[in-house]
């Protein structure tokens, strides 16, 4: 995932903007009745499928997954709906990690630099 942010991460508006780098950023197809969303086709595949085999992972292994699972089953959901779901909610996880640990080496950085 670092190489998918790169070493500009302020590049990044928001979460959504690494979402969307990531092809998890949905995106609605609705025609008619239907109301339903997909995923964005571009971005990084690679982090793509890490992403996804992060969500499959938990859903395996994490009983917060698991019910975020059955949360979205029992509000109708198919499972790739719920799995979709995931891989953005671990998309907006990332980067906050990411920025967060990002951050801390900046200021590390900094405080060598002045001592």
């Amino acid at each position: 995932m670092l190489i998918t942010a790169g070493e500009n991460f302020d590049r990044f508006r928001n979460e959504a903007a690494f979402a969307r780098l990531c092809g998890v950023a949905p995106i609605p197809v609705s025609s008619g009745k239907s109301h339903r969303m997909r995923f964005h086709r571009g971005g990084n595949r690679q982090a793509n499928w890490v992403i996804y085999l992060i969500a499959i992972c938990r859903l395996r292994y994490d009983p917060r997954s698991q019910a975020y699972r059955d949360r979205k089953r029992a509000q109708g959901h198919s499972s790739s709906d719920a799995i979709r779901c995931l891989k953005r909610f671990i998309a907006r996880e990332l980067y906050y990690a990411l920025k967060a640990d990002l951050q801390g080496n900046a200021a590390a950085n900094t405080a060598e630099r002045t001592a």
